[in-house]
């Protein structure tokens, strides 16, 4: 009986895990298509209704940015990637962690200790579901990110504990090669 418990929880997560990696394509590609807020370089807060990112948002990146979801522990395709580059926010494109920050901390999402700069994320007190935690948003578009937690590795003590749904990811590779190819060059930006 505890063998066949066992199985059936691997072979869920197996499928969650099938089903997320599928989507998170889907999210990308509606995301270049649709959304006309997202952006790399722009750093203007950006306030639309929900209605709005309904049209914008795949249903699975909608339902967390916007509706305070969750996705499934051990379904991010970023949990256990150690690429070099930067994680964006998918609903937005605000630069929220390097991958330097990004630490293994067995909880079923991707872990970071520090956010690329304090005006990257945003924070706001927590009591849903019985707890006390502190919500992590992205500090551009408010759209909900996860939690960060005081049991982090140091330097900062800190784990942002990140829905891998609401990021994106550029290796430090691609960002060399479109500096290369003349994108996103120092003066490039919109004066703020």
């Amino acid at each position: 009986m505890k063998n066949l418990k066992l199985i059936m929880i691997v072979v869920c997560s197996l499928v969650l895990n099938s089903s997320c990696n599928n989507n998170s394509k889907k999210n990308f590609m509606d995301k270049e298509s649709k959304n006309s807020v997202y952006s790399n370089t722009d750093t203007n807060k950006i306030v639309l209704s929900n209605e709005d990112w309904k049209e914008k948002l795949s249903p699975e990146v909608y339902h967390i940015a916007r509706e305070k979801g969750t996705e499934a522990p051990w379904s991010s395709k970023y949990e256990h990637s150690n690429e070099i580059g930067t994680y964006y926010c998918a609903v937005c494109g605000n630069a929220l962690f390097e991958s330097d920050t990004k630490f293994e901390s067995g909880c079923g999402w991707p872990s970071f200790y520090k956010p690329i700069s304090k005006s990257s994320v945003i924070y706001a007190n927590d009591t849903t579901h019985g707890m006390k935690r502190t919500e992590v948003m992205c500090g551009r578009c408010g759209s909900h990110l996860g939690h960060v937690f005081n049991d982090g590795p140091a330097p900062t003590g800190l784990r942002y504990c990140i829905n891998g749904v609401v990021l994106d990811f550029e290796t430090a590779k691609e960002a060399e090669e479109k500096y290369n190819k003349g994108e996103n060059k120092p003066g490039d930006f919109d004066a703020e």
